[in-house]
């Protein structure tokens, strides 16, 4: 069995970006592959509470990610900095996750069998 990081840096409602690669991720889980997904920069939007897609023409992205623990993709992680820089805190969060600071991303990210990024 493979260990798959799904890397996911994009901001919620921005093109079908970030739904193509929950598709992804949740194809991946569905072949019971180890998957865990990064968030960095604005992707940490995505698990933001009180997201209102209804005026977008996309789906609410915190509403697809609820979709990953039913996949059993419960290892989601987020930088410590990318989340100080935008204001946002644990308690905000949809999801419990793992916070990684930055300077042990690139060392995190090496113990994974495949690495996706976008």
């Amino acid at each position: 069995m493979k260990h798959f990081l799904f890397v996911l840096r994009k901001p919620t409602y921005n093109g079908l970006y970030v739904q193509e690669m929950l598709d992804v991720i949740l194809t991946t889980a569905a072949f019971e592959q180890e998957v865990s997904v990064l968030l960095l920069d604005d992707a940490v939007f995505h698990l933001k509470k009180n997201q209102n897609a209804e005026y977008s023409s996309y789906k609410n992205t915190a509403t697809l990610f609820e979709l990953l623990s039913s996949m059993e993709v419960t290892e989601i992680f987020v930088e410590r900095e990318s989340l100080d820089i935008r204001g946002l805190t644990l308690q905000i969060l949809t999801q419990s996750v793992q916070i990684k600071p930055r300077a042990a991303i690139t060392e995190f990210m090496a113990k994974f069998d495949l690495v996706f990024s976008g």
